[in-house]
């Protein structure tokens, strides 16, 4: 199985938010951090983190 991560630029901020493909999201101010979020799988929260 293929994991697929998306990370996109929120309009209007520069944050971030990250989806895995668990279906997990977070929002981070860096990229390394929203990478580090996402490699944490199945590790990181499944809630929204927001500042």
């Amino acid at each position: 199985m293929k994991a697929t991560f998306k990370i996109t630029w929120l309009p209007g901020d520069d944050r971030l938010r990250g989806r895995c493909h668990c279906g997990a999201q977070a929002e981070a101010d860096e990229p390394v951090a929203m990478w580090e979020w996402l490699l944490a799988h199945p590790d990181h929260p499944d809630a929204v983190q927001r500042r």
